[in-house]
Parts: structure tokens; sequence; C-alpha cells
């Protein structure tokens, strides 16, 4: 068999593999979170070469299907989750939306000032403005889903002072009860350090979205929140249209 013909089956190989495994995700028989055989033990089912199989995983891991931990093995990742940003996504709504119990924890809850210019700049706010700090971990099935730390003005929104959000995120009562006239979004990547990597469940180092949200009611800030979530089980979305950006084609 000459080298064309060798590559070519190996190609054709490895594909196969990965079509076989991408069913069995599909399916359902290899759920969210299940741990991919060893390669050894596909070497062996598969009856190919281990740089077959690894060459398969590895395109499973490009494809999102798949996440590859370093001396843990392979796991079938959880289904990215769509985030659109032109609104504000209430985050109960949207994990019970796909099918998932929700749950959440406020970590820590403070009152304090802003105290000088850059902290008040970085808000949004006079100094001396008195913010409602909390931090929130939200839940789809005990696993992390996104990392809140809000933190609220209680000039605009006084009422909040006392609530302790026993049964409602204070992301969800906002949306429910305070409306507002103007937000906005900002993106970034972020890498997990050990800490982050801890609360939401990832290996360290993993690649992770940070959406930073302020609205406002009228010029007066009501909320500025900052979201972290795990880059593999998420992604963001955007749709436009032609109106949006009159003159481009």
């Amino acid at each position: 068999m000459d080298e064309l013909a060798t590559e070519k089956q190996a190609s054709s190989r490895y594909a196969e593999i990965q079509r076989d495994i991408e069913s069995k995700i599909a399916t359902g028989e290899w759920g969210p979170g299940t741990r991919i055989p060893p390669e050894r033990e596909l070497v062996e089912l598969y009856n190919c070469s281990r740089m077959t199989v690894n060459k398969a995983l590895s395109s499973l891991a490009a494809s999102g299907m798949i996440s590859r931990k370093r001396r843990s093995g392979s796991f079938v990742a959880p289904p990215r989750i769509e985030e659109p940003l032109m609104h504000i996504q209430d985050i109960h709504a949207e994990v019970l939306a796909i099918d998932r119990t929700y749950s959440f924890e406020i970590t820590n809850r403070s009152i304090r000032k802003a105290t000088d210019q850059l902290d008040a700049r970085h808000v949004g706010v006079p100094i001396g403005t008195r913010l409602l700090t909390l931090e929130v971990m939200h839940y789809a099935d005990n696993l992390p889903f996104t990392m809140e730390t809000r933190q609220i003005n209680l000039d605009a929104v006084p009422q909040v002072e006392r609530l302790q959000f026993k049964d409602e995120p204070p992301g969800s009562w906002l949306l429910h009860n305070v409306p507002f006239t103007e937000g906005e979004h900002s993106i970034r990547a972020v890498s997990a350090d050990a800490i982050l990597a801890k609360r939401l469940q990832v290996v360290e180092r993993t690649a992770c979205i940070s959406v930073a949200r302020r609205t406002w009611l009228d010029g007066q800030l009501i909320t500025f929140v900052r979201l972290i979530y795990p880059g593999d089980r998420h992604r963001f979305v955007v749709r436009f249209n032609s109106s949006t950006q009159p003159g481009v084609s």
C-alpha cells in the first residue's frame, strides 16, 4: 500500500471513530459529564493506532463536544448555551428553558460607599454613593452556570437594602421590579486562576467569558454587574439586520 493510500485510510478511520463517538453523545448514550474511555481502550475497541484515536478526540474537543483534562481524561462537554446580547437575560428563566434545575447561592452581601474617583468612575456613580454589593453563584443541575458580582445603587433602588433575596436572585428581582432606559454590555476573555477555577469547577487556566453590564434609568445608574461564564459551556450571539448598519453591505 503506497503512502497516499495509507494516509487516506487513516483519515477515513479517524473520521469514522469521530462519527461513532458523536452518535453516542447525540443519542444520549454518553450524557454530559460522562468520561470517555481512555485512549488505550479506544485503540482496542476500534482496532486502530493511538495516533488515529488521538486525532479523533482532538477534533471532537475542537468542536466543543468533549473537553480534555490533563491527567483526568476526556469528558462529554455540557451543551453550549447561546446567550443573546441584545437584551438582558434572566438567568433563572434561561436555566429552566434548557430543562435544567436552577438554584443560586448568595456567597457575600455587604453595603459600601464609592470612596474615591477611580472606584466611582469604574462603577459609574458619584463619589459617596452607597452600594449594595452581592456575590452570587448560579447553578444548573448543581453545576456552576455563572458567577455574578453585582453592585446596586441604593440611591436609585433604596428598597433593595432590606431584601435578602432568599427566593429570587437579585438580577431576576431587578428585571421584574425596576425599569431601565439604557443598558451596556462589555465582553472580554479571562483565564481562570486557581480561585475562579475552584468556584466554577473547571480546570485552572480554562478560558472564561466575562460580561460586564450597566443599566441606567434616565441617566442614573441602577446596577453594575459582572458575570463570569465557563467558556466551554456558553457562546454569545448578537443578531442584527441591515438597518443597524446603514450603508454597510
